[in-house]
């Protein structure tokens, strides 16, 4: 799941994180850990443009200091960046920042990596907006090598070129999973060809054996054969009979029930789900969690 609190667009977030914290934050990562979730995960944007902060807002926590703090009060959930902007970094600092990530949660990263939307960002810090996606491209090849196992990595490639520069600690794994969030074509591409994974962004259900087949027609017409992890974002969910209105898109319902339609991802082809749940406080948070790691996920 992704954390709330964390990142508050008006598109996602309730009432009750306005008023949130880290001690929030930190009991949900808990609860997420002791229920079973596969991953927590924190978004990424440096500053919000006043035409945009109405919308997005402006509370956007950093990923790395957000998920180093839960990764010293979780044990074994992964820690997922949904996702890092990094073509707004040079590949030496994101490799800096999510190694050392890495080896202070004992291999808990997955490097969710994304294009990036708002053009005020990328010109406040110098980053090239109209070439995002070329230059998204070589940052992930950058990244491999800078979190490879070589302690001096090396790249050369158009917009960075690095050699004989030690980095220390490395990674925890040996191979830091890369998933490529977004879903335009050139995002899909660039999963498809460059990633360890794919994270949609916004597919509704009807959409998503299109986006499947051809992320598997890509890879294969490139004879990559690599494991590779297919993500989804379900619709809101609210576990057993909800006593308010929780929205017309939420599925609702019994665990049994629950289960049974999301089963529909698998059937698809997604290895993955994130869910999200409504939900008007903190406690009502955790409740559902757990209830969905102890009840609904046995089903799945």
């Amino acid at each position: 799941m992704q954390l709330p609190v964390q990142s508050q667009s008006t598109m996602y977030a309730e009432p009750w994180e306005a008023d949130a914290g880290p001690a929030d934050l930190v009991e949900i990562a808990r609860a997420a850990d002791r229920a079973g979730f596969a991953y927590v995960a924190a978004c990424d944007h440096v500053a919000i443009p006043r035409r945009l902060a109405e919308a997005m807002s402006t509370v956007w926590y950093d990923p790395v200091a957000t998920l180093a703090h839960l990764a010293a009060v979780t044990t074994r959930v992964r820690l997922l960046s949904h996702v890092a902007v990094v073509g707004l970094r040079h590949p030496l600092v994101t490799a800096k920042q999510y190694a050392t990530l890495d080896h202070l949660s004992g291999g808990r990263l997955v490097l969710g990596v994304g294009a990036g939307h708002v053009r005020e960002e990328f010109e406040a810090l110098g980053a090239d907006f109209e070439r995002r996606g070329t230059v998204l491209d070589e940052t992930i090849d950058a990244l491999r090598a800078a979190l490879g196992p070589d302690e001096f990595p090396s790249h050369h490639g158009k917009t960075y070129d690095f050699e004989g520069l030690g980095q220390r600690p490395r990674p925890a794994q040996a191979r830091v999973p890369v998933w490529v969030g977004g879903s335009s074509p050139a995002a899909v591409r660039r999963a498809a060809l460059r990633g360890d994974g794919w994270l949609p962004q916004g597919d509704p259900r009807d959409r998503l054996p299109a986006q499947i087949e051809r992320i598997r027609r890509l890879r294969a017409e490139a004879g990559v054969e690599e494991p590779f992890t297919v993500g989804a974002i379900t619709e809101p969910l609210y576990v057993g009979p909800p006593s308010w209105n929780v929205g017309r898109r939420t599925l609702t319902g019994s665990p049994q029930a629950l289960a049974e339609s999301l089963r529909a991802y698998p059937a698809m082809g997604v290895d993955q789900i994130q869910v999200r749940f409504r939900c008007r406080s903190r406690s009502e948070l955790i409740d559902q969690i757990t209830a969905f790691g102890a009840e609904v996920a046995p089903h799945l």
